[in-house]
C-alpha cells in the first residue's frame, strides 16, 4: 500500500492466491502447466494450414503468454505479488485474446457453413480480402474492448484488502476488493458477455443447425462422413472454449465462486491453447510427436529439467 492521507491509501500491488490453499499440489500443477505452456507455443503446432488458423494460434500465444509465466512463477517460488500497472496490462491482454477467439471461433463457423452449404459461392464469400478484413477488425475490436475494461478499472480505487482469489487478474474478483461503485464496470461487463459470449454462441449454433441440416440432406453417405469431418475438429475447440467461458463469466460478480473460475480459467487460458493445434492436426506426425513429449515431461519431469 501506498499512504495518501490519515484515513485514505491507494493500492500498489496485489497478492495472487494462486493455488496456494493446494500446497500439495503445488509441484504436480507446475509440471502440468510447464508441459501445456511448452506444446502450446511448439513451433511445429503452430503451423496452421487456414487463415483463420494462424489468427486462432497467435491470440492463444498471447492468451497462454499473459497469464501462464506469472503463474508458473508462483507455482516454483511462491511469488505471488504483482504490480497494479502489470495487473492491468495482464487483464488487457486476456481480455482482449479471449474476446478475440470467440469472434474468430464464429468467423471460423461461418466458414465451415460457407464450404458446406454454399461451396459454389465459397471463393467470393471468403475471398482473402475479406478474411483479412474480418481478422483486422477481429483484433482491432477486441484490442478496443480490453483497453475500456482496463481503463475502467483503472479509475476504481482499492483500499482494503489486496489479495485476487485467483491465479490472475480478472475482472470478477477484481470488482470484489473494490472500494469504489463498480456499476459502470458491471454493466460494461454484462454487456461484453452479451456480445462476446451470448450472440456468437448463437450465431455459431445458427451456422452448425443449417450445416447439419445441409449433412442430412445429402444422399450419399460417404458425402455426409467427409462434410461432417470437415468441421468436427471446429466444433470440438467450439464446445470446450465455450463451456470454460461460460462457466466463468456468464455469472454476475456476486455470484463469483474462486473455485470454479480457477477450474474454468485452467480449461480456456491453458487447456484449450493446447487442444486447438493438436485438435486441427491429428493426422499430423509432428503432432504424434509433439505428444509423445508432453506425456514424457509429465512422467518423467527430471528429462525437461523440471522439479523432481
Amino acid at each position: 500500500f501506498m499512504v495518501l492521507g490519515s484515513n485514505e491509501t491507494l493500492m500498489i500491488e496485489f497478492v495472487l492466491q494462486g493455488f496456494s490453499e493446494l500446497p500439495r499440489l503445488r509441484l504436480p500443477l507446475f509440471r502440468c502447466f510447464f508441459s501445456l505452456y511448452t506444446v502450446a507455443h511448439s513451433a511445429s503446432l503452430q503451423s496452421p494450414m487456414y487463415f483463420f488458423l494462424c489468427n486462432l494460434a497467435a491470440m492463444d500465444i498471447v492468451c497462454t503468454s499473459s497469464v501462464l509465466p506469472k503463474a508458473l512463477v508462483g507455482l516454483a517460488f511462491e511469488e505471488n505479488t504483482i504490480s497494479f500497472p502489470g495487473c492491468m496490462a495482464q487483464l488487457f491482454f486476456l481480455t482482449w485474446s479471449a474476446s478475440s477467439e470467440l469472434l474468430l471461433l464464429t468467423a471460423m463457423a461461418y466458414d465451415r457453413y460457407v464450404a458446406i452449404c454454399r461451396p459454389l459461392h465459397y471463393s467470393w464469400r471468403m475471398s482473402p480480402r475479406l478474411c483479412q478484413s474480418l481478422a483486422l477488425g477481429v483484433w482491432a475490436v477486441c484490442a478496443l474492448n480490453g483497453s475500456l475494461h482496463a481503463g475502467l478499472m483503472t479509475r476504481l480505487s482499492f483500499c482494503g484488502p489486496n489479495i485476487i482469489a485467483h491465479f490472475f487478474c480478472e475482472i470478477p474478483p477484481l470488482l470484489l476488493l473494490s472500494c469504489s461503485p463498480t456499476l459502470v464496470n458491471s454493466i460494461m461487463t454484462v454487456l461484453a458477455d452479451a456480445f462476446y459470449g451470448v450472440l456468437n454462441f448463437l450465431l455459431t449454433l445458427v451456422s452448425y443447425g443449417c450445416i447439419v441440416a445441409s449433412i442430412l440432406r445429402m444422399r450419399s453417405a460417404a458425402g455426409r462422413r467427409r462434410a461432417f469431418s470437415t468441421c468436427s475438429s471446429h466444433l470440438l475447440v467450439v464446445s470446450v472454449y465455450y463451456s470454460a467461458v461460460f462457466c466463468a463469466y456468464i455469472s454476475p460478480a456476486s455470484s463469483y465462486s474462486p473455485e470454479r473460475s480457477k477450474v474454468s480459467a485452467v480449461l480456456y487460458t491453458m487447456l484449450s491453447p493446447t487442444l486447438n493445434p493438436i485438435v486441427y492436426s491429428l493426422r499430423n506426425t509432428e503432432v504424434k510427436h509433439a505428444l509423445g513429449r508432453l506425456v514424457q515431461a509429465l512422467l518423467c519431469p527430471e528429462v525437461r529439467g523440471l522439479p523432481p
